[in-house]
């Protein structure tokens, strides 16, 4: 008797444990969204150790060894502390920056470029966007990709058609006319319906654009939260020789001060552009910082958006496309130049307006650029 009762005691020192931690995991059993970066390789079988299994890999990218999952804390957290992962982060959420409501193609030499035979042509724009209203009698959308699966690019906001019409919209006598009007745009549809998206979104959406040889990557959007492998994606655009341009952001105050630039415009490798009215003044929204590169109009800007309508905006996210515009102008001129030699004629050649917290080297300038 005394040798089975010391047996149920040793039975239930071993098995208390095993429920506790049952029940730990239990308590992180809600999955989130994140990415993940390992230092090296991508080992699949890591992932699987960790319990991660095949319908938990949202998207495996293919330049970076990333994978988008679904996680339970405790998987992120034992991830994290791995000697073989560089990151696990959150999936953070990214929207338009755009207001409410065109004038600014003159206003950036774009005409005067036009004038003298430089618009675009040749030149890849990829829009990382809401998509593009492909139907548009003013747009012509040589190609994209959607992350959402959907029918591949469809535009349900309208955003991405308005940032798309200020690159590109045609020199054909109906609506408005972009400032590069021959540049091919391309659809990269990262925001849904309601204009958010995800970090994970973007990333992918850059990667697309650097394996089907974009020049230029636009991406009027963005989010108050730095991400690693976002930041990783953006350099490895810059470095691939693409020019990465984005907006600033729209939280900017009335006095100035601080540093409000948003991500991914606050990368190194990426032109932050910031929103000035008809009077180069800076747009009130117009988010300031160190890290803002250039300037562009962003106030009552007119351009397309779906249903072969047309309609005016406020933002940084109406400023950004036209620095895009200008810089396919700019390499259409000067095709044996480097992205990084283009990035520097932009910044050379602009219109000094000021404190460069709010309009950095200042408004860009589309003909000084093709002519210096």
């Amino acid at each position: 008797m005394k040798k089975l009762l010391v047996l149920l005691s040793v039975l239930a020192l071993l098995l208390v444990p095993f429920q506790t931690a049952f029940a730990d995991e239990a308590e992180t059993g809600e999955e989130k969204e994140y990415l993940v970066q390992f230092d090296g390789p991508a080992k699949k079988g890591l992932l699987k150790a960790f319990g991660v299994e095949d319908n938990d890999i949202l998207h495996e990218f293919s330049l970076l060894p990333v994978y988008h999952l679904e996680l339970t804390n405790g998987q992120a957290k034992g991830l994290k502390n791995h000697p073989q992962i560089k990151f696990v982060e959150e999936n953070a959420e990214a929207e338009a920056f755009a207001q409410e409501t065109p004038w600014g193609i003159p206003h950036v030499e774009g005409t005067e470029a036009q004038n003298n035979g430089y618009t675009g042509s040749g030149v890849d724009v990829a829009v990382l966007d809401s998509g593009i209203d492909s139907s548009h009698e003013d747009l012509n959308v040589a190609g994209g990709h959607s992350v959402f699966g959907d029918s591949p690019y469809n535009d349900e906001n309208g955003h991405g058609t308005h940032v798309a019409g200020t690159v590109g919209a045609l020199d054909n006598n109906l609506g408005v006319v972009g400032v590069a009007p021959q540049a091919n745009l391309y659809a990269v549809k990262v925001l849904d319906g309601e204009g958010s998206g995800s970090y994970s979104g973007i990333a992918e959406g850059i990667e697309w654009s650097i394996q089907n040889g974009m020049d230029v990557i636009n991406m009027s959007l963005g989010g108050s939260t730095s991400s690693s492998i976002l930041e990783e994606y953006s350099n490895l655009a810059y470095d691939e020789g693409l020019l990465v341009v984005a907006a600033a952001g729209n939280s900017g105050n009335s006095w100035g001060w601080g540093d409000t630039v948003g991500y991914p415009a606050k990368y190194d490798s990426v032109i932050a552009v910031a929103a000035v009215d008809q009077n180069n003044n800076r747009a009130s929204f117009s988010s300031h910082g160190p890290d803002v590169e250039l300037s562009a109009p962003g106030v009552s800007v007119l351009s397309t958006v779906p249903g072969n309508s047309y309609d005016s905006l406020n933002g940084t996210s109406m400023a950004s496309p036209h620095v895009a515009g200008v810089a396919a102008q700019v390499w259409e001129a000067k095709p044996g130049l480097s992205n990084v030699e283009l990035r520097s004629l932009l910044q050379q050649t602009a219109e000094y307006l000021g404190n460069s917290d709010y309009y950095g080297y200042g408004l860009v300038q589309s003909y000084q650029a093709i002519s210096q």
